[in-house]
């Protein structure tokens, strides 16, 4: 059974103690089950993140009948991505509002399963057109998982835990981007150890990248635990008994009522930004340094598959750093945003995520900077998503929570599509060295051209509501 908690202010003075004393058993497990969803969603992500180079080396000739040179990668690698964040979109938006209708646990599980599935097709690709087909599956169930799974915690956690549980739910993606790093190097020290060189399958020799997505398909046995203990929350339950069946998950009511249209756009143009600033740039760092890698390596006169094998391994440590960075960036931002309010937090969050973005992408290209310049623009990039999980659900009622928070995280998708698209049209038409630009430094004018997308989030708080100690609208 759930128990039925009333609203309360996050600061309210009669609760005393750290916020997680007021969770129960089944609180806990909520949590866990939704971050353990959140989590292997985003290692999927950073799995595609860490596999588009290679991928593409091996599918493009399949494609384009040539063996790819480096800005046929980069642009292939980032039309595979914003295709993806295409079907995240389109998979946010149908499941965000079934879970409305039909409920958060059961829209959590299939869309577990879809991209666990997809992801796992993707290691079977021969070409570029397939891969990047298997990749739109899969953000069908990846854009559907988020929306369901912050309504699901925020409606089910006590009002004061709730801004805190749903910055740790946020702050655990970045473990599942650290667990998809670590993949990555363990594979690309076995490479470098010459471990894959016999291993074919129907003719095709199996790479790294292959076997990432293979593992990739792990989450689906979490939709077992779905399945037998995860309820529905009474606050749902409650507006689907109401007999408000037509009224759950519509976009036409969405849009009709203005104060909830105004809170739909502002959060859909603050969700752009950040994910345009994510997808669009911060996530290409690992591209933007495997060129740099694969230099100073090549230029020790190793063998092709130790060289391989090295980039996988200082591209997976340039990951877990980023992540390590991001980790701590969201949970600080669900402290800040519990003493100075959400406003205020976010606007410290868009700028900070602006020059840290610029900094890593004009001025390293060093080893040792990846240290400590990628987990500060991980810090502050992925602060803005905490603020989205914590946010986004005090902004419509139950009803329409999931549709709500769905449409400004993944219509932003759409928006943001364009981001990954754009940086490698710039990378590789107009940064370059036909053009005067300074050669192989076309990736590094694109990032910092883009970076000023995060002052679109900025423009658009003012008319933002502020939720701080508010209870969540039912």
């Amino acid at each position: 059974m759930h128990a039925d908690f009333s609203s309360s202010d996050e600061q309210s003075s009669s609760a005393s103690g750290p916020w997680y004393k007021e969770l129960n058993r089944y609180h806990w497990f909520v949590l866990l089950i939704a971050a353990l969803g959140w989590l292997f969603d985003t290692m999927d992500q950073q799995l595609f993140n860490l596999a588009r180079v290679p991928a593409m080396k091996e599918l493009l000739p399949h494609a384009v009948g040539q063996a790819p040179e480096k800005d046929m990668v980069t642009f292939y690698g980032a039309l595979a991505t914003s295709v993806f964040m295409i079907g995240w979109a389109t998979g946010g938006l149908i499941f965000g509002v079934l879970g409305d209708r039909i409920g958060r646990a059961k829209v959590m599980l299939w869309t577990i399963l879809i991209y666990s599935v997809c992801t796992g097709l993707s290691a079977f690709s021969v070409g570029f057109w397939d891969f990047a087909f298997y990749r739109f599956l899969t953000g069908l169930g990846v854009g559907g998982e988020f929306a369901v799974g912050v309504s699901l915690v925020a409606e089910v956690m006590p009002s004061r835990a709730r801004p805190f549980a749903l910055g740790l739910l946020q702050a655990l993606s970045a473990v599942g981007n650290v667990s998809a790093a670590l993949m990555n190097i363990a594979l690309g020290q076995v490479e470098s150890a010459g471990g894959l060189e016999n291993l074919v399958v129907a003719d095709t020799p199996i790479k790294a990248w292959r076997i990432l997505f293979i593992i990739g398909t792990l989450p689906a046995f979490l939709t077992i635990f779905i399945r037998r203990n995860l309820k529905e929350p009474e606050t749902w339950k409650a507006q689907a008994d109401a007999g408000l069946g037509k009224q759950l998950g519509s976009f036409s009511e969405l849009f009709s009522n203005p104060v909830l249209r105004k809170n739909a756009i502002v959060g859909l143009i603050m969700a752009s930004s950040g994910i345009i600033g994510l997808w669009g740039i911060g996530f290409f760092s690992f591209d933007l340094l495997s060129p740099v890698f694969r230099k100073h390596f090549e230029a020790q006169g190793l063998a092709e598959n130790v060289v391989s094998g090295k980039v996988a391994t200082w591209v997976g440590i340039t990951s877990v750093m980023q992540n390590i960075g991001g980790f701590l960036g969201i949970y600080a931002y669900s402290h800040l945003t519990s003493i100075f309010g959400r406003k205020p937090a976010f606007a410290v969050s868009f700028v900070a995520a602006m020059l840290s973005t610029a900094l890593v992408f004009w001025n390293l290209d060093q080893f040792h900077e990846i240290f400590w310049m990628i987990p500060l623009m991980g810090f502050c990039q992925l602060a803005l998503f905490g603020g989205y999980a914590i946010y986004f659900p005090e902004l419509f009622p139950t009803r329409l929570r999931s549709t709500g928070i769905s449409f400004c995280y993944n219509v932003g998708r759409y928006v943001a599509a364009a981001g990954p698209f754009a940086l490698g049209l710039l990378t590789s038409k107009v940064f370059t060295e036909a053009n005067g630009y300074e050669a192989g430094m076309g990736m590094r004018y694109a990032g910092v051209a883009m970076c000023s997308v995060f002052l679109i989030g900025l423009i658009a708080l003012p008319f933002a509501p502020e939720t701080k100690g508010r209870p969540l609208p039912e």
